[in-house]
């Protein structure tokens, strides 16, 4: 328990020494691809929702097509109509808002997987010295990893929103429960996706990347803390989020490098001592 607290605080911390490395190394242009994908999204969001509201909203208004009641009853349909039509862009704009909500995080990772993955090569290169050479093939495996990951992560996490959306109509402490359940569950995931970029370097499969995770699970629930606080930001939380995505790569992949010597040190210590 002592190691999961201490790995987590070393997470959680990971997000300021992170944010100085990327200004003290040039590296702040990466915050450029979380706008453009903040305004693909935007502008496609929205236009997707609108065209799908507008169609759900032509194919409601047919099904009146042939009523057309004299009188009063004229009146009330087209008020009617009137207030479903503005119940169906309501409902779709909520769907949307809350579907992103949910699932913008993995989106962002999903889109940025090529950007945040060259990142975290790159934060490795400034941090060890060591020029890695560039493979596109490996590269655009490493990207498909990546995703695949962040999809499988993303299916396991909305099994726990399932559970903790039943246990959350237990009063008081279902609702307690439910809250924290989501925020660190919600943590290890993405933290798990910040940490693997480190992982595949390595050469570890997907197998021994989920078990080494799992040995270092304070880590990567510290590690993806604060993009998950991100989302809880009205409004502007999955906006603030991608932003953060930069950072939380860095960060995961400095304490990803620090915890590999730290292993190397133990292992070398005793034979020291036996000499």
């Amino acid at each position: 328990m002592k190691k999961n607290f201490r790995q987590f605080s070393t997470g959680f911390k990971s997000y300021g020494t992170a944010l100085t490395f990327i200004f003290q190394n040039g590296l702040w242009y990466y915050f450029i691809f979380p706008l453009l994908f903040n305004l693909l999204v935007f502008f496609g969001g929205i236009s997707l929702i609108n065209s799908a509201t507008d169609l759900s909203i032509e194919w409601t208004m047919g099904q009146f097509h042939s009523l057309d009641p004299p009188g009063f009853l004229g009146t009330l349909l087209e008020w009617s109509k009137e207030s479903l039509s503005w119940a169906i862009w309501i409902v779709f704009k909520i769907a949307f808002f809350y579907i992103f909500l949910l699932f913008g995080g993995y989106i962002s990772l999903i889109v940025l997987s090529p950007v945040l993955a060259f990142l975290s090569e790159k934060t490795e290169e400034i941090i060890t010295g060591k020029k890695l050479k560039f493979d596109i093939f490996q590269f655009t495996r490493d990207i498909i990893r990546a995703i695949l990951l962040v999809i499988r992560n993303m299916c396991i996490q909305s099994l726990w929103v399932v559970l903790f959306f039943i246990i959350s109509f237990i009063p008081v402490i279902g609702w307690t429960v439910s809250f924290l359940g989501n925020l660190i569950i919600s943590s290890y995931f993405y933290g798990f996706s910040f940490m693997d970029y480190t992982n595949e370097r390595r050469r570890l499969n997907i197998k021994q990347s989920i078990l080494h995770i799992k040995k270092n699970k304070g880590l990567a629930t510290g590690t993806g803390s604060i993009f998950v606080l991100c989302f809880l930001i009205p409004f502007l939380g999955s906006i603030i989020a991608s932003f953060v995505s930069v950072i939380a790569v860095v960060g995961a992949t400095i304490c990803m490098i620090k915890e590999q010597k730290d292993r190397e040190i133990e292992i070398i210590s005793p034979k020291e001592v036996n000499i």
